[in-house]
């Protein structure tokens, strides 16, 4: 039983086209239409798709029936799309014509994009301090071979240089290996009050140094709930030695737990654990990139603090682990609060 061109396209679950000899447009298939517009039928095939690469793989798939591959660069309204394009020559009615059917590939050109944005940044990350300790290096063996004072001073900052590639190669780990297990649901019983009360006893020295008070608020009854014990202290010693670091002296930093109770997001019974601070705020404009990778909302003030860039990209990788939500609230002048939001099972 043979079927129409028509019905032929419209079985096709991507975009498609037929074209015929006389380069217009037999029949074209719902998404294709959506694509290109309607009443594109029995027009000529370059009125409606318009890019040379394209418009002379057809031509040449038309001339000499060899199957071709282009692209096709569109705009959804939202954001650019790709489509990888198979130009193919069929028989259909005692003469060839060429089907032509469109690839969405999208997502995975963001994700090239993303795996080459992060390598530059992190070759970015490295090239600064390694820089500067060849340049110490080649100064102690040269001019500075003889004098004291330089030396000490010299090997002071390639001391501090090596611990920020260190901390920077540390948490590139630390990323991976939460990336590895993010779609593995944590099974271990753990309780949230004792992770808080851990995360306060190791940062206290930090919190003296920078003069910050670190507070806490925790219900009277101890709080039991499903996830990786390991991990959770990672969210909240990342959000604390935050809001130590860059709240200011004189600053609070409180560390607060509510729940178990009914969460509409998660539809399901969970606890908050929020880390607030009473530093300047941040912007409104920084607050949907502070989980990216290498996002710095003071890239200067970060790097002397010892910042990497990845803290919240970590943190987030965590909380979508344990099916999880972070918000974030923040006032210029009136500090910020973290609030992670995670089921109790």
């Amino acid at each position: 039983m043979q079927c129409s061109a028509a019905q032929f396209v419209n079985a096709i679950p991507w975009p498609a086209l037929l074209i015929r000899r006389n380069e217009r447009i037999e029949a074209a298939n719902e998404p294709a239409l959506t694509l290109l517009g309607a009443g594109i039928e029995g027009r000529h095939f370059i009125t409606a798709l318009r890019q040379p690469m394209l418009i002379e793989a057809i031509e040449r798939a038309l001339e000499d029936a060899k199957p071709r591959r282009s692209e096709y660069l569109t705009n959804d309204g939202q954001q650019d799309t790709t489509y990888k394009v198979s130009v193919r020559a069929i028989e259909n009615g005692g003469e060839h014509v060429v089907l032509v059917c469109f690839e969405d590939v999208t997502a995975f050109e963001q994700a090239g994009q993303m795996r080459r944005d992060f390598v530059a940044n992190v070759s970015h990350e490295l090239r600064t301090p390694l820089t500067a300790l060849i340049g110490f290096i080649e100064t102690l063996k040269g001019p500075a071979r003889n004098d004291d004072a330089a030396r000490l001073r010299f090997l002071d900052i390639m001391e501090d240089e090596s611990k920020r590639m260190n901390r920077l190669v540390g948490d590139l780990l630390s990323l991976s290996r939460v990336e590895s297990q993010e779609r593995v649901r944590p099974t271990e019983i753990m309780s949230p009050n004792d992770i808080i009360r851990t995360t306060v006893h190791s940062l206290t020295p930090l919190a003296e140094e920078a003069g910050v008070t670190i507070e806490t608020d925790l219900p009277e009854n101890e709080v039991s709930m499903v996830g990786d014990r390991d991990q959770v202290r990672q969210v909240m010693t990342n959000l604390t030695e935050n809001g130590i670091k860059y709240s200011g002296s004189g600053s609070t930093v409180t560390l607060s737990l509510t729940g178990p109770s009914y969460e509409p997001r998660l539809r399901a019974q969970a606890i908050r654990l929020v880390v607030c601070d009473t530093g300047q705020g941040i912007e409104p404009h920084h607050i949907p990139r502070l989980t990216e990778r290498f996002y710095r909302v003071d890239s200067h003030r970060s790097r002397e603090m010892g910042g990497t860039g990845l803290g919240l990209a970590i943190v987030k990788h965590i909380v979508n682990r344990h099916r999880g939500r972070l918000e974030v609230d923040s006032e210029k002048g009136k500090g910020t609060c973290f609030t992670v939001i995670l089921p109790v099972t």
